[in-house]
């Protein structure tokens, strides 16, 4: 027996071992496959094609050229540059018109294919000794092998290869098939690693969501939460900070500045936003906030293991300062995102800061990002419940409005409906012109009692006090006649003598003594007559049936009165009018028989239409305005309880105007009145 264990070929295991081993992400995995596959193919130049989708088909452009350099370093550099860049410039690649049409048609059939580089029909397994060479095109699956068949390509491999027999080049090409079937288990490596980074955040959330349900409110629910992050990662500060005030979330993407408050730290029940610490955090919490992603300090490489691209390219101006503190410090934040129809919607932030010697890699940074985008609705909802009444209010009506208007702009929509209706309505609706005026009740018939003459109130009768129920030609009150029945008797006598006197003159033909006599007659007789006119006139009476609504002369017996000393008044009660006060601005639109209604300031709920039946032509100054009397008639009787005197509001109904000249009236006269000259 012969030992033929000398044939193993090395180069093959460090093939395996290069594709086999993980990848970081698909730009990593497309450089390892395309070096290999041209080492392995023997190429001249092996090229990545990258797809970019249209409408006529997928269209490539050239993502990685290899060879990446002729030594280790400059190739290092080279990969380093494509990683960044993923991108290269057509001019580097070879025969590019034959080599861009094969990768064209291998996306397009979704197959490996030879092409030569001078016939144009397809040399699959059949190159023709005619050629000078050979591209070979190559698909690269970006999916496991069960999906390749409707699954996206990850791109389009393309070999140069020289001129060979046809058995060399179909074995090349089972070599080359081989070998980029390792995408399939690349793809599966990245499935993996998805579904271990998923299965650990929905687990981290898990407990998370379950410490926090054990607490109550807002405020308990966000300490727990920093409290069990800090303890799960250990690290050494947690803080949480949330968007407060009108337009305290933001759709992804905006670029509206908004300022996180921090609402709890770990093992700080009582957080003071004063401290420089607080401030240097919720600064922080603002560059991640506006920049919307993840944020990591120090940062980590663009490429290379353990780099990340979109976390190297981060502002960390604000984080660098918080961290400055302490050279072994590293800080992150990460924002709290919401879902709803409105889109992508970040509600706080999560900063930690550890000074722990292992730092925050990508891959963890994606797993507590993944756990707090699954806790972020929760606590969401927790800040929501705890909110007051006009709040929560507010945001169902603008969840209801987007209903209608959609979830995008929605407050801006609905104004904008809202103005544009408004304004359609205020030109376009007409309606009565009701104009106000404050009124009086009063009675249509009553009676003002006053003194007759000067005297002494001797007696007041019953039913003779305010609010007593009168007959007409009752007495009310007596005057002390006592001083005229007096006089009277003494002008009586008086007379008497006058007349004797008259007559003695006569007989003794004393004509002038005569008259003279006969004058005092008359003049007794005159004053004898006006005492007991005024004696008849001492027992004051009722001028009407009503009610007594003014003068208690109660306290007023047996002292003196003048003449017109106003002292009862009667009035009918069972017929009420109401005396409006029309201001001089608007006495232009009340005319006589105009309709309207009052309502009382004792009982609003009510109205009362009324007529106008007369218009007091002089105005009155009132309280330092002009106002005219209008005298209203009510068709509808009113309740017994409401008095004269009582006061409230009349409107009256005047011609059909629209609502916006109804509503601008008074400010263009007015403005009229300041810009006349």
């Amino acid at each position: 027996m012969i030992d033929l264990s000398n044939l193993r070929a090395p180069a093959w295991q460090r093939v395996v071992a290069e594709l086999a081993q993980p990848a970081p992400d698909d730009r990593v995995f497309a450089l390892r496959l395309t070096a290999v596959l041209g080492q392995v193919s023997g190429a001249s130049q092996a090229v990545f094609w990258a797809l970019t989708m249209r409408q006529d088909g997928p269209e490539p452009h050239p993502a990685a050229v290899w060879p990446y350099g002729a030594t280790p370093e400059a190739a290092t550099k080279a990969a380093e540059r494509i990683l960044a860049n993923f991108s290269e410039d057509e001019s580097t690649v070879a025969r590019l018109r034959d080599v861009k049409a094969a990768a064209r048609a291998s996306s397009t059939s979704r197959s490996t294919a030879v092409y030569g580089t001078e016939e144009k029909e397809d040399l699959l397994y059949d190159a023709g000794s005619s050629a000078k060479g050979a591209v070979i095109a190559v698909p690269v699956f970006g999916s496991m092998f069960e999906q390749s068949g409707d699954a996206p390509l990850m791109g389009v491999v393309t070999l140069v290869v020289e001129n060979r027999s046809r058995q060399a080049l179909q074995t090349t090409l089972a070599l080359v098939e081989v070998i980029a079937g390792y995408s399939f288990g690349h793809a599966s490596q990245t499935a993996l690693r998805k579904v271990r980074g998923s299965t650990a955040a929905l687990d981290l959330a898990t407990r998370l969501i379950s410490s926090m349900n054990s607490t109550e409110g807002f405020k308990g629910c966000a300490l727990q939460l920093v409290n069990d992050i800090a303890r799960q990662i250990a690290a050494d500060r947690v803080a949480l900070g949330w968007m407060k005030g009108p337009g305290s979330v933001r759709a992804a993407g905006a670029t509206a500045r908004r300022f996180a408050e921090v609402v709890a730290i770990s093992d700080t029940e009582n957080p003071d936003r004063r401290v420089t610490m607080v401030q240097k955090i919720e600064a922080a919490m603002d560059e991640c906030f506006d920049q919307d992603q993840p944020i990591t300090y120090p940062a980590p490489p663009a490429a290379g293991r353990g780099g990340d691209a979109v976390l190297a390219q981060a502002v960390i101006h604000a984080h660098r300062e918080l961290a400055s503190s302490d050279a072994r410090l590293k800080v992150a934040s990460f924002p709290m995102r919401v879902i709803d129809p409105a889109g992508s919607r970040i509600v706080g932030v999560v900063t930690l800061e550890s000074s722990s010697d292992k730092p925050i890699d990508p891959a963890a940074a994606e797993l507590l990002q993944a756990a707090l985008d699954l806790v972020a609705p929760v606590l969401w909802v927790r800040y929501s419940d705890d909110r007051n009444l006009a709040l929560r209010a507010a945001d169902s009506a603008v969840k209801a409005a987007a209903w209608f208007v959609g979830p995008k702009h929605t407050i801006w929509k609905v104004v904008g409906v809202t103005v544009m209706v408004a304004t359609l309505c205020a030109f376009l609706v007409r309606v009565p012109y009701r104009f106000g005026a404050p009124f009086e009740i009063q009675s249509q018939s009553r009676r003002i009692i006053s003194a007759p003459f000067d005297g002494t109130i001797r007696e007041l009768m019953p039913g003779a006090m305010p609010g007593d129920d009168v007959k007409k030609d009752q007495v009310l009150f007596t005057l002390d006649t006592r001083e005229r029945r007096l006089s009277a008797i003494e002008t009586r006598a008086q007379l008497l003598q006058y007349e004797r006197e008259a007559d003695d003159a006569l007989r003794r033909g004393e004509l002038d003594k005569e008259a003279e006599a006969r004058a005092k007659v008359d003049q007794a007789r005159a004053r004898l007559e006006l005492l007991n006119e005024q004696i008849a006139r001492s027992s004051i009476r009722s001028p009407i049936d009503g009610r007594i609504v003014t003068g208690d002369l109660q306290d007023r017996v047996d002292s003196a009165v003048k003449l017109g000393d106003k002292l009862i008044e009667v009035a009918d009660l069972s017929k009420k009018m109401a005396i409006v006060r029309v201001s001089d601005q608007d006495i232009g639109l009340v005319s006589i028989g105009q309709t309207g209604e009052i309502t009382p300031k004792s009982d609003p709920s009510r109205e009362f239409a009324f007529v106008v039946n007369r218009i007091v032509p002089l105005a009155q100054a009132v309280e330092g305005e002009n106002s005219f009397e209008v005298y209203c008639e009510l068709t509808e009787e009113l309740p017994d309880s409401y008095r004269p005197g009582m006061e409230g509001q009349a409107k009256f109904n005047g011609e059909r105007h629209s609502l916006a000249w109804i509503a601008s009236r008074r400010v263009i006269d007015t403005a009229r009145v300041w810009l006349w000259w």
